[in-house]
């Protein structure tokens, strides 16, 4: 789709520069894909903190406690 925009010449260097494009279409374009995508992620996440999504991870909760094993373990003959 084509789409015509007006923008500031100071705004649109800015994108230019953000993006490391030098032609203006495709600068706006990825600056526009670019926030999309952040958009995208931020409603993901908000999905997970609301509890709206969840995963669970079988085995997490051991892991944990046998790596802060180790790491006791390894001080302890640091130590020594």
């Amino acid at each position: 789709m084509k789409i015509t925009i007006e923008l500031p010449e100071s705004d649109v260097k800015d994108i230019c520069r953000m993006t490391g494009e030098k032609k203006k279409a495709r600068a706006i374009r990825r600056f526009v894909l670019d926030a999309l995508m952040l958009k995208r992620r931020h409603e993901i996440a908000q999905k997970f903190i609301s509890g709206e999504w969840g995963a669970e991870l079988k085995g997490f909760e051991e892991s944990q406690a046998a790596d802060r094993k180790a790491d006791r373990i390894g001080e302890r003959s640091r130590r020594k």
